[in-house]
């Protein structure tokens, strides 16, 4: 199956030996449900990874944008890795789970002046520095606290990666960083040096999203180290770190083919050691963020079939009681998923259907075309590979509750998000 954590029991899909279709009945619908176990695994295997090919000299950032939540960071701080955070929000949240702040990594494009105190103040480890503006008010706020801020300088490489328009990161045409081509690189290094409340700890790039090549990283890797050799030389400095970013692909159809990612990560090191030998540079600690790799996989999303409406030699909509509220995805970017009816999964899929959302919005679709069981009202509806940027990027729109949340672990369930009532959703009204 898509997911590793998922098998077919008695006709029924089993998430780690707990039966989908009782946890749709006990939690309600729509739900999203995680593999504690999937979750642990994937990022173990990025921590071996690091151990293994790069003599430990790193670590592992989840990227918590993917799916935050307390439990998530919980997890995290349980397996020994860092977390990446791109707004107070998830700082706080990472905070209130009794998460090291130093082990953060504070990153985005235009961290606001209140963010970058809290941060600063909470004594986060790494300012990822996105742009000039946002240089001079660390250096600031760090002087008013009397602090000497810890930063990366984020690097645009100029990858042009193969992946959707909406998140490719690392070409020169992008909000993010600063671009090696334009001479804005070296200027922001030495701009950075100059700041007497910042220390330069390394550089920082990432390239995109949803990426299965493993050239666009090797390539990345290689101009990077180029980079930084470039700036030891001409400022006669050292660049102890360097952080590659994420964006590794996962599979959300059987067309989907990732590469293992112990496997990922060895052909990326070997790019990484060869050129800084052959650079004569000291081979930097290394940082990854992966996000949607260790959750995506790990989780999915329940929803109840209603109504069943067949136009005859047009198609045929399933609508179910979620949608874009919940997973915006396709809106966005006509994201590809697999679907099965959790109570006949053992049945023939070969309903061609659209998946209808339950929002007053024409494109409120989860998938057009998509084969599936024959349904009826009532059924459960699984869509697999939904566990990054779905929980995140959910809204109430429609004043629609978002979903509550789940973790799986050994035949065992527990509610580790909480469904919104109609109260929280006029919690703030006046």
């Amino acid at each position: 199956m898509i997911m590793d954590c998922l098998k077919i029991k008695n006709g029924n899909l089993y998430i780690d030996d707990c039966d989908t279709t009782v946890l749709a009945e006990k939690y309600g619908t729509p739900l999203y449900v995680f593999s504690e176990t999937s979750i642990r695994n994937a990022m173990r295997s990025y921590k071996n990874s690091i151990d293994k090919y790069y003599g430990g000299n790193g670590n592992v950032l989840y990227a918590s944008k993917a799916f935050s939540c307390k439990e998530m960071y919980r997890i995290a701080k349980d397996e020994g890795i860092f977390v990446d955070c791109v707004s107070m929000g998830e700082i706080y949240t990472a905070i209130s789970a009794d998460f090291d702040a130093y082990h953060i990594f504070f990153h985005g494009n235009n961290k606001t002046e209140e963010e970058l105190k809290y941060a600063l103040k909470n004594g986060v480890g790494r300012i990822v520095i996105d742009n000039f503006d946002e240089l001079n008010s660390v250096d600031e706020i760090s002087k008013e606290l009397g602090i000497k801020a810890k930063v990366l300088v984020r690097i645009t490489p100029g990858i042009d990666a193969h992946t959707h328009d909406y998140i490719k990161t690392g070409r020169v045409d992008s909000k993010f960083g600063f671009a090696i081509t334009t001479g804005d690189a070296v200027k922001a290094i030495k701009e950075t040096l100059k700041k007497e409340n910042v220390a330069l700890m390394g550089i920082h790039c990432h390239i995109g999203s949803q990426i299965f090549e493993t050239e666009p990283f090797m390539d990345a890797a290689t101009i990077m180290l180029k980079f930084i050799a470039e700036i030891t030389k001409k400022f006669s400095i050292e660049i102890k770190e360097l952080n590659l970013g994420g964006g590794f692909g996962i599979r959300y159809v059987k067309e989907d083919d990732p590469l293992e990612y112990p496997e990922f990560m060895k052909k990326v090191s070997v790019a990484v050691k060869e050129t800084a030998k052959y650079l004569q540079i000291p081979t930097p600690v290394i940082y990854i963020e992966p996000g949607r790799s260790i959750v995506g996989p790990a989780g999915l999303t329940l929803y109840t079939v209603g109504n069943v409406k067949q136009i005859e030699n047009v198609r045929n909509y399933v609508s179910v009681d979620g949608g874009m509220s919940d997973n915006p995805r396709y809106a966005l970017y006509d994201a590809d998923y697999t679907f099965v009816i959790a109570n006949k999964a053992d049945k023939p899929q070969n309903y061609l259907a659209t998946i209808a959302g339950k929002c007053c919005e024409s494109g409120d679709l989860l998938a057009e075309n998509v084969e599936i069981a024959k349904p009826k009202k009532g059924d459960i509806l699984a869509v697999l590979a939904t566990g990054a940027y779905n929980y995140s990027m959910a809204s109430n729109y429609n004043r629609i509750p978002r979903p509550a949340v789940v973790m799986v672990k050994d035949n065992t369930d527990r509610l580790i998000v909480k469904r919104e009532s109609y109260e929280d959703i006029i919690l703030n009204d006046l």
